[in-house]
């Protein structure tokens, strides 16, 4: 009898602290491994980075592009732009030059 009594006495000084550890263990796990925890919020950083990158890339792309068009406009007309435009759609060249074809980047 007196051992049930020690150890009765001994698992309510256990209990509270186990019950407090576990809990601390729980919300420490979800703070690294939930849907919002650390883990999460680096792999979002890392594809925030990875969109604003290659945002960066699309942006340069249409500028030059827009740059390009900015030359065949009516209102300021490119007269070697338009010729090269021309000659390139109509897949001409003079006897005397040189062309060198440009690739499409691949990603």
């Amino acid at each position: 009898m007196l051992l049930a009594l020690r150890v009765k006495r001994r698992l309510r000084s256990v209990i509270g602290p186990l019950l407090g550890l576990s809990a601390v263990a729980y919300f420490a796990y979800h703070t690294v491994e939930g849907d919002r925890g650390l883990l999460a919020w680096w792999h979002l950083n890392r594809d925030i980075r990875t969109a604003e990158a290659t945002l960066g890339d699309l942006q340069k792309e249409h500028d030059a592009l827009d740059r390009q068009t900015q030359l065949l406009r009516p209102d300021r007309l490119d007269p070697d732009m338009l010729e090269a435009r021309a000659r390139a759609m109509a897949d001409l060249g003079h006897d005397d030059e040189v062309i060198i074809l440009r690739t499409a980047p691949t990603h």
